[in-house]
This record gives C-alpha cells, structure tokens and sequence, in this order.
C-alpha cells in the first residue's frame, strides 16, 4: 500500500513539474525536453505566434504543432512554416500574405483560411493531398482557379471576382 502511495505521489510530482528538473538527494532523476526551436521564421509577426504556440502547447518537435492560429497578425512573409509538417488546420486570414509557395510542403493540412489577405497565385496550394477546406475570399487580386482545380475540396470560398463552385 506504501508503495502505491509513493507511485501515485511521484507521478503527480512528474506531472505537476513539467517545467523543471526534479532531482532526488541532489541527482536529477527527470528533466524535461526542451521547447522546439529547431525553425527560422524571418516574418516576425508570424514568429511572434508560432513561438506563442510552442511555449502554450510545450512542443518539443515541428510534427506535434497541429493547429495554429495568426489571424490580424500582421503577418506577411510564410516561410520557415514548412518545417511543421504536422499542421492540419492553419488559419491566417487578415493579414498581408502575398505567397503561398511555403504551404506546398504543408501535405497534411485539412483546413486553411486565407482570407483577407493579398495572395495572387493559389497554384502553390492545388496539390495539398489532404486540403479540404479553403477560404481565399477578400483577395482581391487572386488568379482565379481554372479547369479542375481544388475539385477535391468538400468547401471552397472564393472572392467575389472568382466563380463559385
């Protein structure tokens, strides 16, 4: 029964010490896996919330970041996003991204708001395998998609220049 109440203890103390170096008569017995910082992200806007998302979430590896928000973040350039593989849902809208050339990597993204930005080549985001949902409305100078492109989407939102599927 002792025994139970030790574990039990040791393991709310591991829990609880997440942060820390846990250390019995002066030897460390835990320390914890430092933060992802392995990415260069040259926007500092789009720095700023990914960092905020690293140390919210205790990412320890690129993969494990899945859902990231930036919205009216003043966020203009993306790349350095593509080394967070893991992301399936990436919400960027009202902000000023010109390119999306860095989202091409991003194969297992599901969900991506543009909207209310001022992307003009959707192209880079045509072959995610995984999209399925897109808003680029608000882009006021986006090459509209032509022929088959995006089919494979269950909701595409388009700006008001584009026809609507």
């Amino acid at each position: 029964m002792i025994q139970r109440i030790l574990t039990v203890t040791a393991l709310l103390l591991l829990a609880g010490c997440g942060s820390y170096d846990l250390s019995v008569n002066d030897r460390v017995v835990y320390t914890p896996r430092p933060l992802f910082s392995e990415y260069t992200i040259a926007d500092p806007a789009l720095a700023s919330c990914v960092q905020n998302e690293i140390e919210r979430l205790n990412i320890t590896h690129a993969s494990q970041l899945r859902d990231l928000n930036c919205s009216d973040s003043d966020v203009a350039d993306l790349s350095g996003i593509e080394v967070f593989t893991g992301l399936s849902r990436l919400i960027l809208r009202d902000n000023s991204i010109t390119s999306v050339a860095p989202l091409d990597k991003l194969s297992l993204v599901i969900e991506l708001d543009l909207r209310s930005n001022q992307i003009v080549d959707p192209r880079p985001l045509y072959d995610l395998p995984a999209l399925q949902s897109l808003d680029l409305r608000g882009n006021g100078s986006l090459t509209c998609p032509g022929g088959g492109a995006l089919l494979q989407l269950n909701t595409l939102t388009l700006p008001g220049h584009c026809p609507q599927r």
